[in-house]
């Protein structure tokens, strides 16, 4: 088994991560709540793993298995039970007096599942101290600094994985990096012509690279390409949350809302797959619309009484295109922006800004980042112009 949680996955816990499922009373009794999916492969993988732990309760390695294959499971399904099984069978091991690099990676996988940063770098921090070549947790503290826009210090993370990992895991990690610090024309070139070349490359890891590319070429405002690189990484058929999310929103901004729906079909488990949802429902009337905006107002509610502020940009996005309620998006896109700073945060922060009629004085700690960070995106140039002109 290969013990490796691509990039993609751990991006999209950075930036697409679940709640907990809210208490629901149905209207009757054959009504169906919720479809759980079947028992295949990965029921049957996990029930073998778990024995395996039962059978070897003193041995790191079964437990370490199960709870990666908890992980990708959480993250591949929008299923946020996964994270819990996962943290229940990662605990003994961290209760030891020297828990392993590997328990403390995997912890701070699952605080930054959380958006608890902090604790999560902390933990990886720990880990390199102990296994200065493990490459997991290079690629872990790669992924939450470039949330971060700590570009530089994501890039020293990735430099490792050039000799420690995989050649496609360390070149999309480097050239993702790069993408977004100013060498985004140079990145898309040299990760376009890697990819090809990486015949051998897991399947995983290879839609981490095409799903790269393919938010590259939307930031190039080149649509064809983006289109053709979402294409391929979804032929791959490995199901993936975080790239059903971002080919929905490529969908969305194409107008393509038939489409969205019959991408994301029931996938409402998620917030932000039902976010999506909602908002093709929404452009094209469609029935459901009202019962599942209910759904997300209660669910992001349910978020703020937990003190769970880790859907403040979905929200932020619910508020704005929804709701129609400028003012508290932008309230909610500046906090998320105080925690992570990728181009979809830049953007939904712009969006709420023009229909707020604000200023660019007003958003000048994010301007001074943009410029800094020579952050390039067409999408977020046309709303620059916008601020400056008023309201589009």
């Amino acid at each position: 088994m290969k013990y490796w949680l691509s990039l993609s996955l751990i991006l999209s816990a950075a930036v697409f991560s679940n709640v907990g499922a809210q208490p629901y009373l149905p209207k009757a009794d054959d009504e169906i709540v919720e479809t759980l999916p079947a028992r295949g492969e990965s029921w049957l993988e996990i029930r073998y793993l778990r024995k395996q732990v039962a059978a070897q309760p003193n041995n790191l390695e079964p437990a370490l298995a199960l709870v990666r294959r908890y992980i990708e499971l959480g993250r591949a399904e929008s299923d946020p039970r996964y994270y819990g099984y996962a943290e229940a069978a990662l605990a003994p091991w961290l209760a030891v007096a020297q828990p392993s690099a590997e328990v403390l990676t995997l912890r701070a996988t699952l605080f930054q599942n959380r958006h608890e940063f902090p604790q999560a770098l902390e933990y990886l921090n720990r880990a390199l101290v102990r296994q200065p070549r493990l490459a997991q947790a290079w690629l872990t503290r790669a992924a939450i600094l470039e949330v971060q826009g700590r570009y530089a210090d994501a890039l020293n993370s990735c430099l490792p994985l050039l000799k420690l990992a995989e050649p496609l895991i360390g070149q999309v990690c480097v050239n993702s990096t790069l993408s977004v610090s100013g060498q985004l024309n140079a990145a898309y070139r040299q990760l376009a012509q890697l990819v090809p070349a990486a015949e051998h490359a897991e399947p995983q890891d290879k839609q981490w690279a095409l799903t790269t590319l393919a938010e590259m070429a939307e930031r190039m405002g080149n649509a064809d390409a983006a289109e053709q690189y979402y294409q391929q990484a979804l032929q791959l058929q490995r199901r993936n949350g975080y790239l059903l999310a971002t080919y929905a929103d490529f969908l969305l901004e194409q107008k393509r809302y038939s489409e969205v729906v019959a991408l994301l079909g029931d996938d409402t488990r998620a917030d932000g797959l039902l976010l999506r949802l909602t908002l093709a429902e929404q452009a094209l009337h469609l029935p459901k619309v009202n019962a599942h905006i209910d759904a997300l107002t209660a669910r992001f509610d349910a978020s703020r009484m937990r003190g769970d502020t880790s859907h403040q940009g979905d929200e932020a996005r619910f508020l704005l295109y929804v709701l129609n309620r400028p003012e508290p998006a932008l309230a909610l896109a500046q906090a998320n922006w105080a925690v992570q700073r990728e181009p979809r945060d830049a953007r939904i922060l712009l969006e709420a800004a023009v229909a707020s009629d604000n200023t660019r004085q007003q958003l000048q700690p994010m301007l001074t980042f943009l410029a800094q960070s020579r952050l390039q995106d067409a999408r977020l140039q046309v709303l620059l112009q916008q601020l400056d002109g008023g309201r589009a």
